[in-house]
């Protein structure tokens, strides 16, 4: 998930627990692409498919969820999921804390998460998306869940989410079961937004540095930087 406070929300990465991060800041992902990935822009079959669950909690999950958080902070987003960068599984990290504002980063990892509970109030709050570059809109969803899954270590957790924590895990666990957030406005207009994504992807074709996120983008900054 990305709005338009993610680049002045996040500005560094903290070590949660349980979870072994080797980047330590924005500034140090950006100088390691092997930790970030390309992440994929709609229309993409990735995207459409239902992911499978994770049973090994071993080295190559710990790996994966380090390559989430370092992409998630560079773009800078406020969540990402594995499909996003072309990997069918259910994890997804997120941090929506308000880092302007003084508090630390709060990453979390979420392993096959399931929705317990679902507030029968809702809210509507403006989304965007890493995989739609531009597009941002007002979605209504459940103002709070409470959220089941396991960490890296295959630990199992259960938490409560409200306010922008809610959408953001929402967002996130559509995801995992092949849905975007333009898949709550009508037809019509999904379909205007996925030719106006159509024309971009070519035009980034053309233009790697159109799309900070793509793997050329991201090889001649560190080029420019090193």
């Amino acid at each position: 998930m990305f709005d338009r406070r993610a680049k002045e929300l996040i500005a560094a990465l903290g070590r949660p627990s349980g979870l072994q991060v080797t980047l330590t800041s924005r500034r140090r992902s950006l100088t390691c692409p092997e930790m970030a990935r390309q992440i994929l822009i709609h229309p993409d079959p990735r995207l459409r498919k239902v992911c499978d669950e994770i049973t090994d909690f071993g080295a190559d999950t710990v790996a994966l969820s380090e390559e989430l958080l370092g992409t998630m902070y560079e773009a800078p987003g406020l969540g990402l999921a594995a499909p996003q960068i072309g990997v069918l599984k259910r994890m997804l990290v997120m941090d929506c804390s308000k880092t302007d504002e003084g508090e630390d980063p709060a990453p979390i990892c979420m392993i096959n998460p399931q929705v317990v509970t679902r507030a029968d109030e809702t809210s509507e709050r403006e989304e965007g998306c890493l995989s739609l570059p531009r597009i941002f809109m007002p979605i209504t969803r459940p103002a709070a869940v409470r959220v089941r899954y396991q960490d890296p270590e295959g630990a199992e957790h259960e938490r409560d989410f409200e306010g922008l924590w809610a959408t953001c895990v929402q967002h996130e666990m559509d995801h995992l079961d092949g849905k975007l957030f333009v898949d709550y406005i009508s037809g019509t207009r999904r379909a205007m937004i996925t030719q106006k994504m159509k024309r971009l992807k070519r035009d980034i074709a053309r233009d790697p540095d159109l799309y900070p996120y793509s793997d050329a983008a991201r090889m001649r900054r560190a080029a420019e930087q090193s």
